[in-house]
């Protein structure tokens, strides 16, 4: 059994984590048409319980907020009791999860919406890709920017999500601020054309993410609430010439709201914007004090790195905990990894891709 820092237990606001090592969240597709989470997704959670806390995939706050087939909510009563069986099965492991709320802005399609068109900070289109809608797979259309009326009740959603995932029994939340989705929209410049209170200075395309903070802090302690960041993303046609200068700003901005973590997208296995050099972990941790998260195409030399050098208290791994459920054990034992670079069941209704990865036999 190797010795690590990464097997190490850790305190997490006032919650006590096994190892520092976080199942990242990943949207999987397995909701179905009512976006309801199931038994199958219990399974799928429970089967990955020996990570110190999991992140749920992302989970839409709204209908306006969805954009992707498949995925789960959190804005009814069904929805809530559904989340309601994947943290009772969980619950007796002793594993922490938190729910990722989830807008996704102008990542998506008006065939989600009934014919109405997406939404994000400014008629800002979407180049170079296309996405699979319930009709099937379309370019994007050019959203439509939110009213500041609608901007409030964007706001009160995220509030009402947070309180239903309380009630859903997680152990807290973390608020996706990353990969081109809507409130990456609005810190953006390349997505926030804005001229009003939200857009234009870094103060203001910051004001949403900020608004939306306080209000999910009026139901969860900050400790229970963590933020999820992409400095270096491309992903989803992001990337603003002074994203240096945002994120920067952004940290100083959390630091004194008492997070229980910040989890930052460092790497880049989803691409980078090439505007110039990668914002760093440690470019991080000297504007933030709390606990960071590293994220993003890391392997296990990379996690060691990173908590080695102190420039993070925690890692997050995705794409591997797919096709290796008991991920923690293989690296504390030197097992071998199942391979996980193939994508054709990653979505795929049912089982198949999903809960069917066995264990090392080892």
């Amino acid at each position: 059994m190797m010795s690590s820092r990464l097997f190490e237990q850790l305190t997490l606001g006032d919650l006590s984590l096994n190892n520092r090592i976080a199942m990242a969240p990943m949207t999987r597709g397995r909701a179905g048409e009512s976006r309801v989470a199931n038994e199958l997704m219990a399974e799928y959670y429970y089967q990955r319980r020996s990570a110190g806390m999991i992140i749920t995939e992302a989970t839409v706050v709204s209908a306006q907020g969805n954009g992707w087939v498949g995925s789960p909510g959190i804005y009814t009563p069904e929805m809530v009791e559904g989340w309601r069986r994947v943290t009772h099965r969980l619950e007796p492991s002793g594993t922490p999860i938190f729910l990722q709320l989830w807008h996704c802005g102008r990542v998506s399609h008006s065939d989600f919406h009934a014919g109405a068109l997406p939404v994000s900070a400014s008629a800002v289109k979407l180049q170079g890709d296309h996405i699979h809608t319930p009709l099937g797979t379309k370019e994007y259309e050019t959203p439509r920017p939110l009213g500041t009326d609608e901007i409030l009740a964007t706001v009160a959603d995220y509030r009402l999500a947070a309180l239903h995932a309380m009630e859903a029994g997680f152990s807290g939340i973390e608020v996706h601020s990353a990969n081109g989705y809507l409130l990456n929209q609005f810190l953006d410049a390349k997505t926030n054309l804005r001229q009003d209170r939200y857009g234009g200075s870094l103060k203001n395309r910051y004001r949403l993410l900020g608004e939306v903070l306080a209000a999910v802090m009026e139901v969860w302690p900050a400790n229970r609430v963590g933020v999820r960041l992409s400095p270096n993303g491309v992903f989803n046609d992001m990337g603003s010439r002074d994203y240096r200068e945002l994120f920067l700003y952004v940290l100083e901005q959390l630091r004194p709201l008492g997070l229980g973590y910040l989890h930052i997208m460092d790497g880049l296995a989803f691409g980078f914007h090439g505007l110039g050099e990668p914002v760093t972990l440690a470019e991080c941790r000297a504007g933030y004090d709390g606990l960071i998260m590293g994220n993003c195409g890391y392997s296990r030399g990379d996690a060691e790195e990173r908590i080695g050098a102190g420039v993070a208290e925690m890692v997050s791994i995705g794409r591997p905990y797919i096709t290796n459920p008991d991920l923690v054990e293989r690296w504390q034992h030197g097992w071998p990894l199942a391979p996980y670079e193939d994508m054709s069941l990653w979505y795929t209704p049912g089982p198949a891709g999903y809960t069917d990865s066995p264990p090392y036999p080892g």
